[in-house]
């Protein structure tokens, strides 16, 4: 079985650039970052342009906003390192859609066991603060703990990140 990192923290830890060169350490013949944000605005296309210019130019980049599983499934191969960013976007994006989003994660979770390379996922962490005060905010606080906790139960290592500060929880 391939390794599977699961590196977690909030807005602006670090994360990202932590999973970027935790993925780069596997000397990999190629290395994908699949990405799950769909860009709807001109913040978020910032955000998004700021992540390729951070990983240059030796990543293929690999849009999967709803079918993350299938795209693990087809681009995974034992001398390919693939980087998931992030897990909450995902999750936000099947939330949005009314998915079954326990079935959407025990689908992830059966593509990442059957891996053939290094899998690095990304996630929030965002149960750190208050209660939010809208039902679809707590519904999705709530789920992406669930999914995050499902992640960390099969990942071979996971990492929060905090303050550019990674932590090695597992």
């Amino acid at each position: 079985m391939a390794p599977i990192i699961f590196v977690l923290g909030g807005a602006r830890s670090g994360k990202s650039g932590f999973a970027e060169e935790r993925t780069r350490r596997f000397a990999a013949q190629e290395n994908v970052y699949i990405a799950t944000a769909e860009c709807r605005d001109a913040e978020m296309e910032s955000r998004i342009a700021l992540h390729r210019a951070r990983r240059g130019a030796d990543w293929r980049t690999v849009e999967a906003p709803y079918r993350l599983a299938e795209t693990l499934s087809a681009e995974s191969r034992s001398d390919r390192a693939m980087l998931v960013d992030c897990l909450t976007l995902w999750l936000t994006n099947h939330l949005l859609a009314d998915a079954d989003l326990d079935a959407e994660g025990d689908h992830l979770a059966a593509a990442l066991a059957a891996a053939d390379g290094p899998v690095v996922l990304v996630s929030n962490e965002v149960g750190l603060s208050i209660v939010p005060e809208n039902a679809l905010a707590r519904r999705f606080r709530d789920e992406a703990g669930r999914l995050n906790q499902k992640i960390a139960a099969i990942a071979d290592e996971a990492w929060f990140i905090a303050a550019g500060l990674p932590l090695r929880l597992k």
